[in-house]
Parts: C-alpha cells; structure tokens; sequence
C-alpha cells in the first residue's frame, strides 16, 4: 500500500513540474509574442489618459509603458480595461501589466502582485472655484446636501463609501468627464488623487482643489501583475529602480505631477 501511494505522489510531482516548466512566465511570454501587453483605463490625467483627438496614451503611466516596452524590445500594446473589471482582468491574464494610476492598497496584494511604489499622491477634493471656501474638511462635505459624482470600482468610490457615508453620490461610468460636470454644476464635488484634481484646475478655471496641499490620505501608485511570478515583478521593479536612480522618474514626476 506504502508503496501505492509513494508511486502516487511521485506522479503528482512530475504533473505539477511539467506544469511549471510549460508556463515559464511573462518574461518568456513577452519574448515570444514580440509585444508587451499594458491594461489602462486611459481616463486618468495625469496618469494614463487616452487622447481621442491624435489617438495616444498620455502621462507618467505611458510613458513607463513605453520605457519598459523599450527595455524588453518588445511592441507596446495597449489593452483597454475599466475600474471595475481591472483586478479580474488581471487574474485572467489579459494584460502582462495594468499601467494606468493604479493605488496600492492591501486588497489588491493580498489578490494580486504590486510593483514598488513611484509616485506619492492622496485623496482630495475637487469642486467649483465660487464654492471652494464651503469645503475645508471631510465634515464640511459629509452631509446630504453634498453631491459628490464619482466612477465606479476604483479607491474613490472605495474612499467615499467608508468615508462619506453622509453626502449624496451620484454614479457616473466615465472618469474623465466628471470634472467637467463638476464645472456645469451636475454635481458639487469629486473625490480623487491630488493629481488628478490640480492638473484638471490647470485645464479649467472654473474649478478648485482647496485641499490639494492636505491630502485626506497618503497612496503610492504602482504597477499591478498578476500573482505568482516573482521574476516577472522582480524585473518590473528592477526598471523602476534603475529609473529612479539614473534621474529619469524625477524628470517624469515633475513633468507630468506637479
């Protein structure tokens, strides 16, 4: 019998070992296919946006993906996803990487493999400018009467519902518009990432970040791979350092975050 079930484990150690060497990772995938896969939102200024009118990706996030596409010689390809189906697309393998403001949070490392984080930012306010002055605080803005406009499935929403319990939401499936409703006056206030908020108040008179200087939390953005390939993520994060050491994250972060 002893030796039954030794026969046994032994077979179901060859499996497993067969498995393994018939994946050997993204690296080897990337290599073979020629092309670099990247998921974006592509709605998030100034992080990866997707420009309509000349058909590019923009941001820091872009061009990271150009830089390790580059560092591979391999294609970059974009693939399209959204905030609420980004950690499943990402456990089903339909990108080797999601490069688009992704916040590192312990949901998703607990699911998911986060790169080292490359840029610091928090959640903030964004509003009209005539009306900048009514929110100063959390509790100016938790009340009914507020109505904060956000997208689904990412921290913001995240951030609102543990936070904001009190004031009105109203959903809205495109980031990038809400902004500009904001502006219109459909909603009173965005919830978002000080860089996002301070770039738009570049773009649009109309509106404000009072609270741009007193981020409501501290979030470092990072590359989001799937789990288990640690060489995949070693290299990932390889990149970043040698970026940051050779002055190239520094200039990027100026250009794009400030």
């Amino acid at each position: 019998m002893k030796s039954v079930f030794f026969r046994f484990f032994i077979a179901i150690a060859v499996l497993f070992s067969q498995v393994s060497l018939a994946y050997a990772g993204h690296l080897e995938d990337i290599a073979a296919r020629g092309e670099l896969l990247v998921g974006t939102t592509g709605d998030y200024r100034p992080m990866s946006y997707y420009n309509a009118e000349n058909g590019e990706y923009e941001g820091i996030d872009a061009e990271l993906a150009e830089i390790l596409a580059k560092s591979l010689n391999v294609k970059l390809v974009y693939v399209p996803t959204t905030w609420p189906n980004l950690a499943r697309d990402v456990q089903e393998n339909k990108f080797d990487v999601a490069l688009c403001g992704v916040s590192r949070i312990y949901e998703r490392e607990r699911t998911m493999a986060l790169s080292k984080g490359y840029c610091v930012t928090g959640k903030t306010v964004l509003c009209r400018r005539d009306k900048a002055a009514d929110y100063q605080s959390l509790e100016d803005i938790n009340k009914p009467e507020v109505r904060i406009m956000l997208n689904p499935g990412g921290t913001n929403e995240k951030f609102v519902r543990s936070r904001l319990q009190n004031a009105t939401v109203i959903m809205h499936e495109e980031n990038a518009e809400i902004p500009g409703l904001i502006a219109a006056g459909l909603a009173d206030v965005m919830i978002t990432d000080t860089f996002e908020a301070v770039r738009y108040v570049h773009m649009n008179p109309a509106l404000a970040a009072p609270l741009a200087d007193r981020p409501f939390t501290v979030i470092n953005k990072a590359a989001l791979m799937q789990q288990g390939d640690q060489p995949w993520l070693n290299y990932v994060n390889f990149v970043l350092e040698e970026l940051e050491a050779d002055g190239t994250l520094p200039q990027l972060r100026e250009k794009y975050l400030r």
